[in-house]
C-alpha cells in the first residue's frame, strides 16, 4: 500500500491540472451561468430554469485521466514503476478524486437549495434528474458517474499507449458503428417503446449509481488488462 501511495503522489505532482483544471472549468461555467441568469428577466426565471453546464466537470475529468496515461505513465515507467503498481495508484487517485468532487458537488447543491438558486432561482448543481433528498444518496449519484468517466479516460489513454492513434480511431469508429447498428435494430424490431419504459421504470439510484458503478468496474478491468502490454 505504501508503494501505491508513493506512486500516486507522482500523479499529483501537477496539481493544477489534476485537481485544479476540473474545478476551474466548473467554476467558469458556474460564473457564466450566474451572469446569464442575472441578466434575464424575472418572468423568464419564474419556471426555475435549469442549466446543464455542471456536467462539464465530468468530461474534463475524462480528459485529465486520459492525460494521466499518455503523459504521467511514461514518466513513472522511467522511474522503474511497474505497470501493475501504476494502475493501482491510478485507481486510488480516481477513487479519491471522484469522492472528493462528489462531496463538493453535494455541498454546493445544498447551498444552492438553501439560497433559492443563489438568489436567482437558478438550478446549476441541483439538476432535476440528479436531486435526492438523502445527502448520502446524493453523494453516490454524483460520484459514480465521475468514476465512470475517469476510468473511460484511463482506458482510452491506455489504448493510445498500446496501439497509438489507429487504436483510438478503431475504438471510436467501432462504438459509432455499434450505436448505429443498435439504432437500426431497435427501429426495425420496434424496441424503442420497451427501451423507454425500461429507463422510466428504473430508480434514480439504479440509473445514476448502480449502472455507472458497474460500467466503471468494467472499464477499470479493461484498463488493467490492457496496460499489461502497453508501451510507456
Amino acid at each position: 500500500m505504501r508503494r501505491l501511495l508513493n506512486v500516486s503522489r507522482i500523479q499529483l505532482v501537477n496539481v493544477p491540472v489534476m485537481l485544479g483544471l476540473p474545478l476551474l472549468v466548473l467554476g467558469l461555467a458556474f460564473l457564466l451561468n450566474v451572469a446569464i441568469f442575472a441578466m434575464i428577466s424575472d418572468s423568464a426565471r419564474a419556471g426555475e430554469p435549469v442549466s446543464g453546464a455542471m456536467v462539464s466537470i465530468y468530461f474534463v475529468l475524462l480528459s485529465v485521466h486520459l492525460q494521466t496515461m499518455t503523459q504521467v505513465f511514461p514518466f513513472a515507467a522511467g522511474l522503474s514503476v511497474t505497470r501493475r503498481t501504476f494502475f493501482g495508484a491510478t485507481t486510488l487517485v480516481v477513487l479519491g478524486q471522484s469522492l472528493l468532487y462528489g462531496i463538493l458537488l453535494t455541498l454546493l447543491k445544498l447551498v444552492e437549495a438553501g439560497t433559492d438558486g443563489w438568489g436567482l432561482g437558478m438550478r446549476f448543481f441541483g439538476l432535476p434528474f440528479l436531486v435526492q433528498d438523502n445527502p448520502l444518496l446524493q453523494l453516490l449519484i454524483y460520484t459514480a458517474p465521475l468514476l465512470l468517466l475517469s476510468f473511460i479516460g484511463v482506458w482510452v489513454g491506455i489504448v493510445f499507449k498500446r496501439w497509438g492513434q489507429p487504436g483510438v480511431y478503431t475504438v471510436v469508429i467501432g462504438v459509432g458503428l455499434l450505436a448505429v447498428l443498435f439504432a437500426f435494430l431497435a427501429t426495425w424490431r420496434g424496441w424503442w417503446a420497451s427501451i423507454g419504459a425500461f429507463f422510466v421504470e428504473q430508480s434514480p439510484l439504479a440509473l445514476l449509481f448502480a449502472y455507472p458503478l458497474g460500467l466503471a468496474a468494467v472499464f477499470a478491468a479493461a484498463g488493467y488488462l490492457t496496460i499489461r502490454r502497453a508501451i510507456p
